[in-house]
């Protein structure tokens, strides 16, 4: 997929509708050009499909983009599989987040934060515009619904309660919002997936230039996530039931595989923020402020060359800047479970760098603590012969996984009594990492949360699950994370400052 031009040109005509965020100051003091209203826009199913796109659009910005706030990796480095990484003092509001040093005033945290509400603002307008006279605009208003739904469940698991924004404001006095509580949130989510789940496609029904838009299966996926995260375990396993059932996904047979080009949006792939190549981009011409079309996050997080010397090395990895370095407890964590097939495929011990010809240059150097990370390792085969090849990664986030779905299934079946089929899924993954089976004289929840760990490191999910199992003090203490502050982000200051409707008060516990 390409999202082109043309379509972050319509997503300007789209925010030009309504707000970016609830934050008055950034946008009310000057009239947007061009706007529209809904009486010449939004009238045909090709003028709603470039508003959808749009949100996608802000997605993709939103997760990696030349300004450095990435929402996959701020989800990342507070984690205890994950560091920071490059020099102490490079992105600091990054080494800060790693470091458990969370300011309120963290530009990284505010930059999500607003490109959130431009997702949340995009998918109003088409839900709040929108006619539903057509088979097509029917399911273009799900697939908007969705998507606010996929946004505010990443703003309360992040933030805690948010603004509520579900009619973009029409006044200045309606921007300022105040804080919904977090079950009030968490209302609107299962509302907005409930009704567009049924008008949404199957990922068979989608062109393969389609791929990357959310589906069925995805709204189903996201809906138990939110289910599993309120301890809804029977809700939850409905839907991730109905996921598994539906027979359009399946895992990759080589774990491994899962990374590489070839299975983008592939059987394994629920959700994916995709990037391109398309603009060969240059030192002259990169948009360092934002709106790239490649994923510059990954040049960001690939070995640093001072650290990892790779010119000798008969790896298929190209240097990178350093950012991202795994921790000895995520490497020991593989050898401990004797996981071999997910632990190579995710980290490289220091001996097995220097086995493929590389040379470790600095081992005192910062935050590395003996591996590199080989999951979204940065790779030439990666990335474009034209341009430069540093600013032109093509690589997808993988958002959602099947074989996350099948561990959250795990996890809702044990937890409504209904182990064996717990133990079904659960050992679906473990098979093919070719791990034994756990059996039900195992202590299964111990297994689901030691699954999970191996399984998704380094893809956004490892501090969350500790918070919302209450064991980020066991595991983390050690590292910096205070109970009763560290579970939830802060609310930007700017926020606070802006909106009428909140004040200190309503900040989250300990900041």
């Amino acid at each position: 997929m390409k999202y082109s031009k043309y379509y972050k040109f319509i997503l300007g005509l789209a925010i030009a509708f309504a707000s970016t965020s609830c934050n008055e100051d950034s946008f009310l003091d000057i009239e947007p050009k061009g706007k529209l209203s809904s009486d010449t826009y939004l009238e045909t199913e090709e003028e709603v499909k470039t508003v959808v796109v749009g949100i996608y659009n802000s997605m993709q910005h939103n997760f990696s983009s030349g300004s450095w706030a990435s929402v996959y990796f701020i989800k990342n480095l507070p984690a205890d599989d994950c560091l920071a990484g490059s020099s102490e003092g490079d992105q600091t509001e990054y080494q800060n987040i790693d470091d458990f040093a969370i300011q309120t005033t963290n530009a990284k945290i505010e930059s999500i934060w607003t490109n959130f509400y431009k997702a949340i603002s995009s998918a109003n307008t088409v839900i709040n515009l929108v006619e539903p006279d057509t088979d097509a605009k029917k399911e273009l208003i799900a697939e908007a619904k969705a998507l606010r739904a996929y946004t505010y469940f990443e703003m309360v698991t992040l933030f805690g309660g948010v603004p509520l924004m579900t009619i973009n404001p029409a006044d200045p006095s309606e921007y300022h919002l105040p804080r919904a509580t977090a079950a009030e949130v968490y209302t609107q989510i299962e509302k907005d997936f409930s009704e567009a789940i049924p008008d949404l496609p199957l990922k068979s029904e989608y062109s393969a230039a389609d791929k990357y838009r959310f589906s069925k299966g995805t709204a189903q996926a996201y809906y138990g996530k939110a289910l599993l995260y309120q301890k809804k375990y029977g809700e939850a396993a409905t839907q991730l039931g109905n996921v598994i059932s539906s027979l359009e996904f399946d895992l990759e047979p080589i774990f491994a595989d899962v990374w590489t080009k070839e299975t983008e949006f592939g059987q394994e792939s629920l959700f994916e923020i995709s990037y391109t190549s398309q603009e060969s981009y240059d030192w002259g011409n990169f948009p360092w402020g934002g709106g790239n079309e490649n994923n510059i996050e990954a040049q960001l997080q690939g070995p640093r060359s001072n650290l990892f010397n790779l010119s000798g090395s008969s790896l298929d990895v190209a240097n990178g800047w350093g950012f991202n370095m795994p921790t000895s407890k995520i490497g020991q964590a593989y050898i401990d479970a004797g996981d071999t097939e997910r632990g190579d495929a995710t980290v490289m011990s220091a001996a097995d760098f220097i086995a493929t010809g590389g040379v470790i240059e600095d081992p005192n150097a910062h935050d590395y603590e003996g591996y590199m990370r080989m999951k979204y390792v940065t790779k030439a085969s990666e990335t474009s012969e034209s341009g430069v090849a540093e600013l032109n990664y093509t690589i997808n986030w993988r958002l959602m996984r099947y074989a996350d779905v099948l561990l959250m299934a795990a996890e809702a079946y044990h937890f409504s009594t209904q182990d064996g089929l717990a133990l079904i899924e659960l050992n679906k993954v473990r098979d093919r990492a070719n791990l034994a089976d756990i059996t039900a004289s195992d202590d299964i929840f111990q297994a689901i949360v030691t699954e999970r760990q191996l399984e998704l490191a380094f893809e956004g999910s490892r501090y969350w699950d500790l918070v919302r199992w209450d064991l980020a003090s066991q595991e983390m203490s050690g590292i910096g994370f205070q109970a009763n502050k560290h579970e939830l982000f802060p609310i930007p200051q700017n926020e606070i400052i802006a909106n009428n409707s909140i004040d200190e008060t309503d900040q989250n516990p300990g900041y």
